[in-house]
């Protein structure tokens, strides 16, 4: 199984055949716990690894959440207004956020693999 650490890189949807996606890896506990938290957009996506549920308590936009699989295959998509929480996804290892309405775009759906590219030397796996 892939670890990664906070860095950056990017998101490929598909099998390559999809889009291509600006990603921030959010691996460390403290990274995780921050988030997109007091942001007021989003450039891409953010994948918070590992994790199995998210809140969005004190967020100041709506956001899009894929939970994946250890295979980083999408279990679930939600969509989320601020102040409320996720409920755990039992199968769930990393958890995928973006601004609301974005992963519909990129064809992130239930049943869909995703795949990590890390860029950043400090995103290294």
């Amino acid at each position: 199984m892939a670890r990664w650490r906070d860095g950056r890189g990017e998101l490929i949807v598909g099998g390559g055949a999809g889009p291509r996606v600006p990603l921030e890896v959010a691996a460390s506990y403290r990274a995780r716990t921050k988030g997109l938290l007091g942001r007021d957009s989003v450039d891409g996506a953010m994948l918070l690894t590992p994790a199995g549920s998210v809140h969005t308590f004190r967020m100041r936009m709506p956001i899009d959440v894929a939970y994946l699989d250890r295979r980083l295959k999408v279990i679930a998509v939600r969509t989320m207004r601020p102040g409320r929480l996720g409920l755990p996804r039992l199968r769930s290892r990393h958890v995928l956020e973006a601004a609301a309405g974005a992963m519909e775009g990129w064809g992130v759906r239930v049943g869909v693999r995703v795949e990590v590219r890390v860029s950043s030397p400090s995103a290294g796996r």
